[in-house]
């Protein structure tokens, strides 16, 4: 299914009245305040967050995943969703794809077919926390931080094959996330297994080619109970030291215990410039990978005021790679994805209006109440006349979810594919 740009312009035109006449409002009144909102809307426009390969299926846990009618069963189904979902937001400009879950057969094909839908390829994620058939050596006790040399090298190899399958697909960075760890005391040595971790990324960043970067991701706990090697950020930017300038921390937004103060993280990270990409989810309790703003949004917004600064202030550090990476569980996974787009955009836009000099000035005059003030007035702004009229602008639509069950979208996947197609890889 496609959705055209005729067909986007005919549902828009309804909205139009609404849309100028609030958008005339809030822009009025962000003049007032010094800021211009042409200029935001343009900036929002610009934004663009990349969409992983397993995530247009129906999410699930280790107790079972209940899949969605008209699941993507193919990589050329997966591209066509993401493609419905630029088409919608204007905002997912990019595809992430899971190796060994998602090996384009023809790359030629793959690439033309990402193409015309807008798409180009994100970063490739490894796979070493799950054996594949046929594979020599288990990961049942690690990968990259195994006591057996034929088991890491097995590992760094998969690193390496997928690098060369990203360097097809004009992608230009790999990230690694490990589940190597332990679920029980003293089932492995901490600064053994380490050291044996650096040494395995050592040799993945040596095998990169010069234009590309490594991510390194973290995570507490799961699907190791006691201990994960790369248990947080201090242990993934100590890595990323080792690798070498072009290596990074990734931060996940569900990879923390509850109440870490992961804005004080992104903020460390972009000082040092060492952010390598972000991560969207949600959570309530631990890596629960909710949909963007479903739980948290404050805490999104506040997080978004120090990526802010930092892509201001902080010009070593590269422009963060971001991604979506949630378990929709129950949800249409289109329906979720274009929430926690509209989740993501709403933070970037807040966090785009706070007066950053009245902020400064408070800080240093130790008025704590005008700084919690100047934050929370950009938070309570209603933002979604930028949002919509930055999508307008991209010919996308005014209202995407609305949008998305006006043409019966599922509807008609469940049509073309079947209802018993299942997304590959999960």
């Amino acid at each position: 299914m496609k959705i055209s740009k005729d067909q986007l312009a005919n549902l828009n035109q309804q909205q139009l009245p609404t849309l100028e006449a609030d958008y005339n409002y809030l822009g009025e009144k962000l003049q007032e305040s010094g800021k211009d909102a042409n200029l935001l809307v343009r900036k929002l426009t610009e934004f663009q967050v990349a969409i992983p390969s397993w995530a247009l299926g129906a999410g699930g846990t280790r107790f079972g995943r209940f899949s969605c009618p008209g699941e993507p069963a193919s990589l050329e189904q997966k591209i066509d969703d993401v493609g419905l979902l630029h088409a919608l937001t204007a905002t997912a400009g990019a595809i992430s794809l899971h190796i060994p879950w998602d090996i384009p057969q023809d790359y030629k094909a793959i690439m033309d077919r990402a193409a015309s839908h807008g798409l180009l390829f994100d970063a490739v994620n490894s796979n070493t926390f799950q054996d594949q058939p046929g594979q020599a050596h288990s990961y049942r006790y690690g990968s990259l931080c195994h006591g057996n040399p034929e088991v890491r090298q097995q590992a760094i190899a998969h690193n390496i094959e997928v690098i060369r399958i990203g360097e097809k697909l004009g992608s230009d960075s790999l990230t690694v996330w490990l589940a190597d760890g332990i679920n029980f005391p003293g089932q492995h040595n901490f600064q053994q297994a380490l050291e044996r971790t650096a040494d395995s990324l050592r040799q993945i960043y040596a095998a990169m080619p010069e234009h590309w970067k490594l991510f390194i991701e973290y995570k507490p706990y799961e699907p190791n109970f006691y201990s994960t090697v790369i248990q947080d950020w201090g242990t993934s930017y100590m890595l990323a030291g080792d690798c070498g300038p072009r290596a990074y921390t990734l931060v996940d937004l569900g990879h923390h215990l509850p109440n870490t103060n992961i804005e004080q993280i992104v903020a460390t990270l972009m000082s040092r410039g060492k952010l390598g990409g972000f991560h969207f989810n949600d959570s309530k309790y631990g890596d629960d990978d909710l949909t963007v703003g479903s739980i948290k949004p404050y805490a999104l917004f506040l997080i978004f005021n120090e990526l802010v600064y930092g892509m201001t202030h902080n010009p070593d550090n590269p422009p963060p790679a971001w991604m979506i990476d949630a378990s929709h569980n129950i949800k249409d996974p289109l329906e979720d994805l274009i929430q926690s787009l509209e989740a993501i955009l709403e933070a970037y836009a807040k966090a785009l209006l706070i007066d950053q000099a009245a902020l400064q000035e408070a800080q240093q005059q130790h008025d704590v109440v005008r700084c919690q003030e100047i934050l929370q007035n950009a938070y309570r702004t209603d933002v979604r006349p930028l949002i919509r009229k930055s999508r307008l602008a991209a010919g996308a639509a005014i209202d995407p979810l609305a949008v998305f069950r006006t043409l019966e979208v599922r509807k008609n996947l469940t049509r073309e594919r079947g209802s018993q197609s299942r997304a590959t890889g999960l």
